[in-house]
């Protein structure tokens, strides 16, 4: 897992119950905004999210991936967890951003908190970043 993403998941580790919550609403607040040239209609979608996601992997640089989302202001949970993915592995190697095991969302123990359904969106969008890059040569 890449130095970022582990303290990510570190720093869920360190709080407990409803500031879990609190922790991923916070993330949803740091979620960056969209690049200037780059519209939410050229990004894909990911239906499998409970609300409108969007993302965009660039690996034109595959030692420095870029990860773009857009996620409604309306949507927190979703947006926390794009914005986990966006802090943990934007910029990363494409090797290591492939590496992450898919279910690295469980060790941030919200599964208590937060319905399958939606954590099943994170696990969407690591899994279509992944297809992206295992298609890029």
């Amino acid at each position: 897992m890449p130095a970022a993403l582990a303290e990510v998941v570190s720093d869920f580790a360190d709080v407990q119950g409803q500031d879990k919550l609190k922790l991923l609403l916070e993330f949803a607040d740091d979620l960056p905004d969209l690049p200037a040239d780059l519209e939410e209609a050229a990004m894909e979608p990911v239906p499998e999210c409970q609300s409108p996601l969007f993302l965009h992997v660039d690996a034109s640089d595959t030692e420095h991936v870029r990860l773009f989302f857009s996620a409604p202001a309306e949507a927190p949970t979703t947006r926390g967890f794009a914005s986990i993915l966006a802090a943990g592995l934007d910029g990363q190697p494409k090797d290591d951003i492939l590496a992450v095991p898919d279910d690295f969302y469980s060790e941030l123990g919200l599964a208590a908190l937060i319905s399958p359904l939606r954590l099943r969106g994170m696990s969407a969008m690591l899994a279509r970043i992944k297809r992206r890059l295992r298609a890029t040569p």
